[in-house]
């Protein structure tokens, strides 16, 4: 294959590369409680605050510090060492039912309102098993978090 021919599969080659790298990579608050700041230093004013499990999508990374995204769309930074490759979930709706298991015939554990994230243990079919950073855990259906 001749250089002409290909140069336009290298270049597709390239660009999906980079698109690759460039994938938001979605990780989780491992602090107690972590400052979300309006640039990459504590310098910076603080946003507003977030919680151990809260997870976000890291979109750039600068100096230690991570740029990154809620579930709502919202983008501040943080540093990079309070983030990490943890399986969790937050909740999008206004409020949802934590029950003792996997399933609508299981009692309710516990209610909870939009913004809880939780670390989940285990999946179920359309079930989460979930634990919160205070030690509650229960199930919840798949479809009431991001």
């Amino acid at each position: 294959m001749n250089l002409l021919k290909a140069a336009p599969l290298l270049l597709l080659m390239l660009l999906m590369t980079a698109a690759a790298a460039s994938a938001a990579e979605r990780l989780a608050i491992t602090a107690d409680i972590a400052n979300v700041r309006s640039g990459p230093g504590t310098k910076y004013d603080q946003l507003w605050q977030v919680e151990k499990y809260y997870p976000v999508t890291v979109v750039e990374k600068k100096g230690g510090w991570c740029r990154i995204k809620d579930f709502e769309g919202d983008e501040g930074w943080i540093e990079g060492s309070l983030l990490s490759k943890v399986n969790t979930v937050i909740v999008k709706v206004a409020k949802c039912n934590v029950r003792s298991g996997p399933g609508t015939d299981f009692e309710i554990a516990f209610s909870v309102t939009k913004g809880i994230p939780f670390k989940v243990l285990q999946t179920k079919g359309q079930w989460l098993e979930v634990e919160h950073a205070d030690g509650d855990s229960g199930w919840i259906m798949k479809n009431l978090v991001w």
